[in-house]
């Protein structure tokens, strides 16, 4: 059998190694127990004596939303426009413009969204609901009539949301400003559907004014022999006269944008009828010839205004 060698431990006093074999014993017990306590203090139950006394408060409650407010945060969701598929072109959300519509923009942080307006339109004011979490600023892009202006909205984190309105010397535009953690719009701008409309008519009106009244007309079959008479409204007319086929009564531009009067043909016995014409322009065209017609308009108080032809050689000429 193999002997230890203990020798080396002779020399050790008694006090060092039982200090030695005491520390030893004491880190591994520290070691084993600590966890152990550890342990207990978790699984440990609270005695009812130790427990926190129940709070004397009661949970806050929600306000309830009056019917006022019901009605407003259902106005604002129906006139909410949202991102369409179709409304993208390329990267940018194209909404149609209409006076009180809310349109709505996603952005998110370290991105940022362009607001366009249209080309020639001048910015008078931004104004946003949050001004501490958004960064919102202006630019421009091109010159003279394409200049263009920019607003550029950029969000300080996601999950915020607020508001902005743009005032212009145009228009008024609504926006509902929404961030997310990754999902931004790129840019948005609007088409104007009455501007186009409003085009369109003044194209209309251009044509209407280069149009002839009248064609094949030889300057000395026209007659202006006819005498206006009566109330003087707005809408008097300037003149009449015919080319021995129709007749045609001018009328001064405002015609255009108020409202026109109904034209009769009095008879000899001053019996009135109403009488077949359309307008062209600014002239009533009737495809026959009269002596005498009126226009009235009005109900309490009727403006009437008489045309009638001044006779002819004497007499009244013969009409059809």
């Amino acid at each position: 059998m193999k002997r230890l060698n203990i020798a080396p431990l002779c020399g050790l006093s008694l006090v060092a190694l039982c200090g030695a074999a005491e520390t030893g014993t004491q880190t591994r017990a520290d070691k084993a127990v600590k966890p152990a306590i550890v342990a207990a203090a978790k699984t440990s139950p609270v005695t009812p004596s130790k427990a926190a006394p129940p709070s004397s408060r009661s949970p806050r409650r929600a306000r309830p939303v009056t019917a006022a407010e019901g009605r407003v945060a259902l106005a604002n969701r129906a006139a909410t426009l949202q991102p369409t598929v179709p409304g993208f072109v390329n990267a940018v959300q194209v909404y149609p413009f209409a006076d009180g519509t809310l349109y709505q923009v996603y952005a998110a942080p370290e991105r940022v969204t362009d607001i366009a307006l249209q080309p020639g339109e001048a910015l008078i004011s931004v104004a946003a609901g949050d001004t501490v979490r958004w960064v919102i600023g202006d630019t421009t892009s091109g010159s003279g009539s394409d200049k263009r202006t920019h607003i550029l909205v950029k969000p300080f984190s996601a999950g915020l949301s607020t508001n902005l309105v743009i005032t212009s010397d145009r228009r008024t535009y609504h926006l509902a400003l929404a961030s997310t953690s990754t999902t931004a719009m790129m840019a948005l701008s609007w088409t104007y559907p009455q501007d186009a409309l409003i085009a369109l008519r003044h194209a209309e009106e251009e044509r209407q004014k280069a149009v002839p009244v009248a064609t094949g007309i030889s300057p000395d079959q026209l007659h202006f022999d006819y005498a206006i008479t009566g109330d003087r409204p707005v809408w008097r007319p300037l003149r009449a006269f015919d080319d021995g086929r129709q007749t045609f009564v001018e009328f001064p531009a405002s015609l255009m944008v108020g409202e026109a009067p109904p034209l009769f043909l009095v008879d000899a016995k001053g019996q009135a009828q109403l009488v077949n014409y359309r307008l062209q322009g600014r002239f009533y065209v009737v495809d026959r010839l009269f002596d005498a017609a009126e226009l009235r308009l009005g109900l309490k108080h009727q403006d009437v205004v008489r045309i009638e032809r001044a006779p002819l050689n004497g007499r009244r000429g013969k009409r059809s």
